[in-house]
């Protein structure tokens, strides 16, 4: 009679891991949650296919995600859609993310990188309110008291604002708030005030100079929600003198590093079409 001998250590795990050290099942499972939120109806055979996984893997999986309420079955399309579990979860992560708070780091980054006053404001009407700061350690800068407004079409994240949204609803707001002269540099002209707009679009980032106050410039670039739609803008503020034609684009494009970045961590998602411009740039 032959007695087994006893593994000593633990035992093997159910999962198999993969080269890098990640549950090959779990990223499967999580890789097809994912899928499943971004087509918003998906076939079986479908999610088999963009996953490269075998239909009865794939099957085994949404089964176990349909089981906690991550996924659901439509009986009458048969199809998977997500579940309430995941909506739970996304509404805790969305509960945490105040975008005041989680803007405040990447404003200071943005300070310390520009040497200039970073602001966050938020659309209300045909206005923008300033709702956080970051000042410069330069003795001569902006500053924005928490809850100051101004006109979006003379501020900075104003026109970032509008030349984000559809057309539209850009135009009724102007109709509604009118293009009020602030200094000899306001845009107050529709024609010079849409093109300008477009200048904003192409760049992905706005530039405002002396057009709200003489002597301060401003660059500004939008912030989109979860639903693709602008939410906020940040902006860089300060001397125009600081703001010389050579360093203007450089400031512009770390603005727009600036608004992308916060846009990521609220759970948030620029345009399709804005992707596709800045991915081929």
């Amino acid at each position: 009679m032959t007695t087994q001998k006893r593994q000593r250590g633990r035992p093997r795990s159910q999962f198999r891991e993969s080269s890098a050290g990640t549950l090959q099942s779990l990223d499967r499972a999580l890789g097809l949650l994912v899928a499943v939120s971004r087509s918003e109806r998906a076939t079986l055979t479908d999610l088999s296919l963009s996953m490269g996984v075998p239909t009865a893997t794939t099957h085994r999986i949404l089964t176990t995600l349909q089981k906690h309420g991550f996924v659901t079955f439509d009986e009458d399309r048969q199809d998977w859609i997500i579940g309430i579990e995941a909506y739970r979860i996304g509404m805790s992560f969305m509960n945490r993310t105040n975008l005041t708070e989680v803007s405040r780091p990447v404003m200071r980054s943005l300070m310390e990188k520009t040497g200039e006053t970073a602001n966050l404001a938020i659309p209300d009407g045909g206005e923008v309110v300033f709702v956080g700061q970051v000042e410069t350690l330069n003795p001569i800068r902006a500053f924005f008291a928490r809850g100051t407004r101004t006109s979006m079409h003379a501020s900075g994240t104003g026109k970032a604002i509008l030349a984000a949204l559809p057309e539209d609803r850009m135009r009724k707001i102007l109709m509604a708030s009118g293009l009020t002269a602030f200094t000899d540099n306001t845009l107050v002209t529709p024609a010079e005030f849409f093109a300008d707009l477009e200048k904003t679009r192409a760049r992905g980032w706005s530039y405002d100079r002396e057009e709200r106050y003489l002597g301060m410039s401003c660059i500004g670039s939008v912030i989109y929600d979860e639903h693709q739609e602008p939410c906020g803008g940040v902006s860089i503020s300060g001397p125009s003198t600081r703001f010389d034609d050579l360093r203007v684009p450089e400031l512009g494009a770390t603005v727009a590093e600036a608004a992308a970045e916060i846009t990521f961590l609220i759970g948030g998602r620029a345009p399709a079409g804005l992707l596709t411009r800045e991915a081929g740039e």
